[in-house]
């Protein structure tokens, strides 16, 4: 398993706590802040799960 997948899927948790506080105070910054983290979290876990794929090859 790469770093990159690691981190990333902790990324798109935290981005998913940090939305959820958002929606429930009712702050639109900050559930758009939230939104953005989550993906950059994917992003970052798909380019993990590709190194990995690569090195198996």
């Amino acid at each position: 398993m790469n770093k990159d997948r690691v981190i990333g899927a902790g990324k798109q948790m935290l981005g998913a706590v940090k939305k959820a506080a958002a929606e429930l105070a009712g702050d639109a910054k900050s559930r758009a802040d939230g939104k953005a983290e989550q993906l950059k979290g994917k992003i970052q876990k798909a380019a993990g799960s590709l190194k990995d794929a690569l090195k198996g090859q």
